[in-house]
This record gives C-alpha cells, structure tokens and sequence, in this order.
C-alpha cells in the first residue's frame, strides 16, 4: 500500500498502524493533509469550528486564549504533540488559539473518520483517551509548578522548560519574547527583564540577542526549586 502516513518517528505510526487495519488506514492517509506555516502565523483561531484532527509534525506552537488585550499563553507545544485536542470530542469550536513560534508544519486528518474510528475501534478510542489525558496532564500540573513559585523560580522553570523539554540542549534561541514569557507565567514583562539580566550577573545564564546559554545549570536547578 501507499507510504502516505509513515512519518519517520510520528507517534501517530503507534496510535493508528498498531490498531485500524489497512483498508482504514488507507482512507485516513489518502485524505491527510500536511500544511506548513511560518512563525507567527495563525494556525487555528479561537471560535473557529473544530473540522480537522491537527498534529504537530515539526516546528513549535502557543496555544493560548486571548483575555481583552492581553494573551493567555496555555501551553507550548512541541512535536508529535495533539494540539487540537484539547477541544476536539468535546466542543464544535475551538476554545483557544494556536501559533506558530517557529516554521512548523501540521498535519491534518479528517476529523469525522478519526470520530468514525473512536465509535468502531476499542483500542483505538483506548489509545487516544490515553494521549489526550496525557496532554491533559501535563497542562495541569506545568501551570501548577510555575504558580506555586515566584518570580525568579518561575523563570529558572521556563528556562530549563525550553532547555530540557523542547530543546534538548543548554543552548537555545529563546522562541518566545519577554513579554510572552510574561504573560505564560502570569508576571509582567519588566519584572521577567530584570529578572533574566539579574541571572546574567550572576553568571547563571549568558545572553546574545535571542540565543540563551545556562552555564550554571545546578543553581538554575537549586532557583527553580526554591521557588
């Protein structure tokens, strides 16, 4: 059959090949479509109608709700992340928008065989209840840990966030501005400045426009822990 859904490393490879057979498969992949977008852009509007089954494939997206002016960043999200599910079985619109804060690309399926599948297929529904428990979670508890710390503990969290979850690496450029830093762990933007150029006094981290270096990676860890 076709190569359509063997996405090298695609967690959807264990959620669909290891419990729909080929015939269904072939009529979720022959439908499924990749769409790339540059950072920035929008990806799904807050209010549009949920009409797609959306997957991260690469890159890194927001996923917040706007508050008047103000954004309400709820989580960031990496790949082989489900960033529509958080409303996709239970409401017909989306309660929360979703940007790209790199070039990514998402792939979509369509939402009514992905429902189709859940009604038909045990293992399947069982799976997916699974990730999406598991994205809700991590959701909870993230928000959690950043509120039961303050200022200074709540930025060494996002900073080894981006190091240790998304990155991977001690050396990153940081995706998202001071005031969107701000905003996801409820502070203001001058207090998240002087806080970050209070670490690079103090030798914790260097800082070069956008690309971030922990070089004191122990007392960040000792930072963020005290809270």
């Amino acid at each position: 059959m076709a190569n359509y859904c063997e996405c090298e490393g695609c967690e959807l490879r264990s959620l669909f090949f290891n419990n729909v057979n080929k015939t269904e498969l072939l009529s979720l992949c022959t439908l499924k479509v990749e769409r790339s977008f540059e950072r920035g852009d929008l990806i799904v509007e807050e209010g549009a109608p949920i009409e797609e089954f959306i997957y991260l494939k690469s890159g890194l997206v927001k996923l917040y709700k706007l508050s008047g002016d103000e954004e309400q960043i709820i989580t960031i999200a990496k790949p082989l992340d489900f960033v529509s599910l958080l409303s996709v079985f239970a409401n017909n619109h989306y309660k929360y928008s979703v940007r790209a804060i790199e070039d990514s690309v998402i792939c979509c399926l369509n939402i009514q065989n992905v429902k189709d599948l859940v009604k038909s297929n045990g293992n399947f529904a069982l799976d997916l209840l699974e990730k999406m428990n598991r994205v809700a979670d991590n959701i909870i508890l993230e928000s959690l840990e950043i509120r039961r710390k303050h200022l200074r503990g709540r930025i060494a969290h996002v900073l080894l966030y981006f190091a240790e979850y998304i990155y991977n690496s001690n050396e990153f450029d940081l995706p998202i501005s001071r005031k969107e830093i701000a905003e996801y762990i409820g502070m203001t933007t001058e207090n998240v400045i002087r806080t970050m150029s209070e670490f690079r006094k103090d030798k914790v981290i260097k800082i070069n426009g956008k690309t971030i270096e922990i070089i004191n990676k122990p007392l960040l860890e000792k930072i963020s822990a005290l809270g």
